[in-house]
């Protein structure tokens, strides 16, 4: 693979930042990967598992010189770090993000952002349940969707090359507007996001069930909606007060389907209740046909004695 951006710089080194130097590193796209986080251990993870050539304490060492800088931080941080590295970055370098909502993310970065550079806001739709520097692995956007919200006037070769990098990582990149990415978000991850955090929340709150029986009888339904729930905290915090408009009208639509299967429940409404989930059914189908998931038992979830569980 050819080097695309001779130095890339990371800001930010959790799951999706040291996936992409992981990538970067295994596909030969970037001659040097440089970052910065704000914690000290942080940093000395990342440089004594070589995340990095080298770690900067500040954002604003880190992006001097770069091609490529890559902000991977919580959307609610975006606007000061924006502040911070604007007068060090250098001319014809293009910004990139990497958060879930961009419509927030715009309004706080692109006001600091200098003639000359490339503000290309994207968000790679890949992730665990898992975070920090050792968390990252390469193969993390393999056939996953990177989406890349290009603003008005955007130069058409600072996108492909941005294009060319994230093809270069595995992914599949598409290209679409800011609000109607945000839109498209609240339906397929931050809608559900919430809802994971509200029924592990009711479970916590249920005094007629003891802790330890929500546990130990967490069978599929409730054990995938912890999964979903143990993301970080700070990052879903921001995503909801910063993509609130378009999450409060899904969940207001979500109400109304719910509303509707209620009283199919109470009326016994069978056919309402068989009909319905056929549909949704075949959404699920849909997403393993397009390569998204795994068609395996219990989602190709391994068990601890190495067996596929069932």
């Amino acid at each position: 693979m050819t080097v695309i951006y001779n130095r890339v710089a990371l800001i930010g080194l959790g799951l999706i930042a040291s996936s992409m130097a992981h990538a970067l590193r295994q596909f030969g796209l970037a001659a040097e990967v440089v970052g910065h986080a704000r914690s000290a251990e942080t940093r000395a993870i990342a440089m004594d598992i070589g995340l990095c050539d080298r770690v900067y304490a500040t954002a604003a060492e880190a992006v001097q010189g770069a091609d490529l800088v890559v902000l991977a931080v919580p959307v609610g941080a975006m606007g000061d770090l924006a502040a911070e590295i604007g007068p060090h970055l250098k001319p014809g370098a293009t910004i990139t993000d990497v958060g879930s909502v961009k419509g927030a993310v715009v309004e706080a970065m692109a006001p600091h952002m200098p003639a000359g550079v490339h503000f290309i806001p994207g968000h790679p739709i890949a992730g665990t349940e898992h975070s920090g520097p050792r968390s990252g692995f390469a193969s993390l956007f393999n056939n996953r969707w990177w989406l890349l919200t290009p603003l008005d006037g955007a130069d058409p070769a600072a996108v492909a090359r941005l294009r060319a990098l994230c093809e270069g990582m595995g992914a599949n990149v598409d290209e679409m507007d800011v609000a109607h990415h945000d839109l498209v978000l609240a339906v397929t991850s931050h809608t559900p996001h919430l809802i994971a955090y509200t029924m592990v929340g009711v479970a916590d709150h249920m005094r007629r069930v003891s802790n330890s029986e929500v546990i130990k009888y967490s069978a599929g339904g409730f054990r995938d909606l912890t999964r979903i729930a143990a993301s970080d905290p700070v990052m879903w915090r921001d995503v909801f007060l910063t993509n609130k408009d378009a999450v409060l009208d899904i969940l207001g639509r979500f109400t109304e389907e719910l509303f509707v299967l209620q009283r199919a429940i109470r009326m016994g409404d069978g056919e309402h209740l068989h009909a319905y989930f056929t549909r949704t059914r075949a959404i699920r189908r849909g997403i393993i046909e397009a390569g998204q998931d795994t068609a395996a038992p219990d989602f190709g979830r391994v068990a601890q004695n190495g067996a596929k569980g069932g």
